[in-house]
């Protein structure tokens, strides 16, 4: 489970660098790098993409 946690915290540290810095800021395209590898290793370890990305069922009535 720790390549889910990995892919996720990429994630997130590259939405933040995007939001602070912009798309062709080098932090940013580390960050997005980052991402990638993990979610990547996360793949290759047998996780789904639903692991990464859960999907939000709407509860209606």
């Amino acid at each position: 489970m720790h390549h889910i946690r990995a892919a996720r915290t990429a994630q997130r540290l590259a939405v933040r660098a995007l939001a602070a810095h912009g798309l062709a800021h080098p932090v940013t395209r580390l960050f997005l790098a980052a991402a990638a590898t993990a979610a990547a290793q996360a793949w290759e370890a047998g996780h789904r993409v639903e692991a990464l990305h859960p999907t939000h069922r709407p509860t209606g009535r």
